[in-house]
């Protein structure tokens, strides 16, 4: 999760809280906010980091006048449902989700928290919101233009490879988000006279496995889109797509950091230019836009 994406999210979350920064301080209130995410406790420490970062921007300090209380579902089955659970049966005064899974169960769960979404492709066909400009209900966020990403990756794997024929896609297929970046990427490919392929692991755990369907199918590239469960064993696949030679273009500079060849997505937001805005503002309604982005940094190795 890229660390001023996390911030961007806090801040926003901070703005749906009915009070400023310095009038908190002064009541003496202390706020808890809630974190749910598909991910893994282990990769927490740059989300750990990024809310403490943030925080301190509107002079929030951990156990004086604000609590962070985090779940992480590892990719386990039923974990949301229960991590949701708890987090609302706290009270927590904003939930912060990572994921377009995770946002959905938090949403299911609670109508009156307020939910602030990072990282999701599609929250209107997904359902999370009725349009990003009028999200309505008690969801706001984050989304990314999901759509000219999975674009870009085609065509950057087209100028990769001579003669290429069929993509393997590498998605979680519990997660609706992949699914509509899937469709994107068909049918651009399909323009191109590509064929793709959906190979699934909804679990850690199934991530060989579904390496070892990609290596079987003899495809020609690879593409690894957002996913927690799937960027829980970004070093595996990076080392994989090595060892077989197989030209992958992933979601987010972890993938780089694992020795990946190519990454294209959300670099530092626009968005961000409305930090100093919202974490000046404070919102009684949450009826707040959703925001998108469509900057994206590309790099290789």
């Amino acid at each position: 999760m890229p660390m001023r994406l996390i911030g961007f999210a806090v801040i926003l979350s901070l703005t749906l809280i009915p009070l400023a920064a310095v009038e908190a301080q002064q009541a003496g209130r202390v706020y808890t906010i809630g974190i749910l995410s598909t991910g893994s406790a282990a990769e927490s420490d740059d989300v750990e980091k990024a809310m403490r970062d943030a925080l301190a921007q509107l002079g929030y300090v951990e156990k004086r006048n604000i609590v962070i209380e985090s779940r992480f579902n590892e990719g386990v089955p039923g974990r949301l449902e229960r991590f949701a659970a708890e987090l609302v049966n706290m009270q927590v005064d904003v939930l912060v989700t990572y994921g377009t899974p995770a946002s959905l169960v938090a949403k299911q769960a609670t109508s009156s928290i307020p939910i602030v979404v990072v990282s999701t492709a599609d929250p209107v066909g997904s359902g999370l919101v009725q349009s990003l400009g009028r999200p309505g209900g008690n969801v706001t966020g984050v989304s990314a233009a999901f759509g000219e990403l999975a674009g870009k990756w085609v065509e950057l794997l087209w100028e990769l490879v001579p003669r290429l024929s069929r993509i393997a896609f590498l998605g979680n297929a519990d997660n609706a988000a992949n699914k509509v970046v899937f469709r994107r990427v068909q049918a651009v490919a399909r323009d191109l006279g590509v064929t793709t392929e959906y190979f699934s692991a909804t679990r850690p755990d199934e991530v060989g496995a579904a390496l070892a369907r990609i290596h079987q199918a003899r495809v020609q590239g690879l593409i690894v889109p957002g996913d927690p469960v799937i960027r829980s064993r970004r070093r595996e696949i990076t080392e994989f797509a090595a060892k077989v030679r197989l030209p992958a273009v992933y979601f987010g500079k972890d993938y780089m950091v694992a020795g990946g060849l190519i990454s294209y997505g959300p670099g530092a937001p626009r968005s961000a230019v409305a930090l100093p805005y919202m974490s000046t503002r404070s919102s009684r309604a949450p009826n707040r836009p959703t925001s998108q982005w469509s900057n994206q940094r590309s790099s290789n190795s």
